[in-house]
């Protein structure tokens, strides 16, 4: 009996598509790696004593933001969305650039296959792929939520 069931083989796009995805990965991973390392060791101080943290968990999300912002950061309001930028020298918010780049590796894939897209004249995957890119970077920008 032989076997006659095909493998489906994947298209120019989506082997692109796979390829960012990868590097986009790994660099996500590798600074996650790098900056846990930092925070770990002390080398970057953390806003909140590591020693402390379980002093906090037990808080409701808005109390802990709340504590956190007035106690270790000095701010009268909470940092929330972007506003970690803000916060990058502290080791224990370092760590938010790996998982920022892993959220939005999606896009940089998305826009790597747009121009195999454009040059195939795929126009309904370009549309869903330019929708994509621009409701991707709406919700990370913040302006797009949802459960508010």
């Amino acid at each position: 009996m032989t076997d006659d069931i095909k493998t489906p083989e994947a298209n120019e796009e989506q082997i692109l598509y796979a390829k960012i995805l990868e590097v986009g990965m790994y660099i996500g991973l590798m600074i996650l790696l790098v900056t846990f390392v930092l925070y770990m060791t002390g080398i970057m101080a953390p806003a909140v004593p590591i020693e402390l943290l379980p002093n906090y968990w037990v808080l409701p999300v808005h109390d802990y933001l709340e504590t956190i912002n007035h106690e270790y950061l000095h701010r009268d309001h909470v940092v929330t969305g972007w506003g970690w930028l803000a916060v990058l020298g502290k080791g224990d918010f370092v760590n938010f650039l790996g998982i920022a780049v892993l959220s939005g590796v999606t896009i940089v894939c998305y826009v790597g296959i747009l121009p195999t897209l454009l040059r195939k004249k795929q126009t309904a995957y370009l549309l869903m792929a330019l929708a994509e890119v621009i409701i991707l970077v709406l919700a990370a920008s913040g302006i797009l939520t949802a459960g508010h």
